[in-house]
């Protein structure tokens, strides 16, 4: 049984996702076999083209996104960009014709996805993307504010090492504890107020909340719940995980054919800076009420202390 792959340089409009891949490729063994679909599936032909995005994973900064984009990425129904468009915040402006010149190709059937951190905490970006599909499903991972917190504090001072101290940065006034959540770093793990102004665009149910931690300890549990979420084959499991005790974070295995397994780059799992007990202490008395409201909003709670 032959299958022909065209390569079109046409753009076909329309959004649904049909038949994935693998299960094509399976009802394809079994035909072969004399077990199953007959006739049709040999004269199918797949066009691959370049579509908008069926999903995206949108945030949060410091999260675990680029990790789980990774994991992701060794679906053979998922196709996704590897870098970061910040269309639907930076660059709406091109249009979604320049957007979708940005995805990869794809067949028809597999999920075309990208990420980009800051979507989830732009004002504008839910409206638009609610304007480019009210079907897309939206990826969050999410992790302890103050954790986050302190691994994006981490990332800036690689950059720009002579900055202010966090303590200095994290509060309005020392003395009285005040806490500058206006401050990026801090801003950002503001999660019910990000979340409730995308709920006010899309159903809880479209948005799949990822746990960051989880996503560490557990990656295959959480892997298995997002291809759930995207309607896909539970194809990415355990067995594609080890542990890297070094980094201190899961790693995929060495894929067919290479000698070496594949980590995050050097800046992932990198060492956080020291912070003050009192001023930890101080962040999660802050985030604890504005905690509580995201797990009723989400209706989950994340056990962040």
């Amino acid at each position: 049984m032959v299958f022909s792959l065209v390569y079109l340089l046409t753009e076909p409009q329309g959004y649904g996702v049909s038949q994935p891949v693998s299960q094509v490729q399976n009802a394809s063994r079994e035909d072969a076999d004399g077990r199953g679909v007959q006739g049709a599936l040999e004269r199918r032909e797949y066009t691959a083209a370049r579509r908008l995005p069926h999903a995206l994973i949108i945030g949060v900064k410091k999260g675990g996104t680029r990790a789980l984009l990774e994991f992701l990425r060794l679906h053979p129904d998922i196709r996704a960009l590897g870098s970061e468009p910040h269309f639907f915040d930076r660059h709406y402006t091109r249009g979604l014709d320049w957007y979708r010149s940005m995805m990869p190709k794809a067949l028809e059937g597999q999920v075309v996805m990208e990420k980009t951190p800051r979507y989830f905490v732009t004002t504008d970006t839910p409206s638009r993307v609610h304007a480019m599909s009210r079907h897309v499903k939206l990826i969050v991972v999410v992790r302890d504010p103050v954790t986050r917190a302190i691994s994006d504090y981490t990332q800036i001072i690689s950059k720009t090492p002579h900055i202010p101290s966090f303590e200095t940065l994290a509060f309005k006034n020392h003395s009285t504890a005040e806490v500058d959540s206006q401050w990026s770093p801090l801003w950002i793990g503001l999660y019910a107020l990000h979340l409730q102004r995308w709920l006010d665009w899309f159903p809880l149910e479209q948005i799949h909340l990822v746990s960051g931690e989880r996503l560490i300890s557990d990656p295959a549990g959480e892997l298995a719940k997002v291809q759930d979420f995207l309607g896909l084959q539970r194809i990415v499991t355990d067995k594609h995980f080890y542990f890297n005790k070094t980094k201190g974070f899961p790693c995929l295995k060495k894929p067919e054919g290479s000698s070496k397994p594949h980590c995050l780059g050097k800046t992932k799992g990198r060492t956080h800076a020291r912070i003050d007990p009192h001023v930890l202490k101080s962040l999660r008395e802050f985030y604890r009420p504005h905690n509580e409201d995201f797990y009723k909003l989400a209706r989950q709670d994340f056990g962040w202390q």
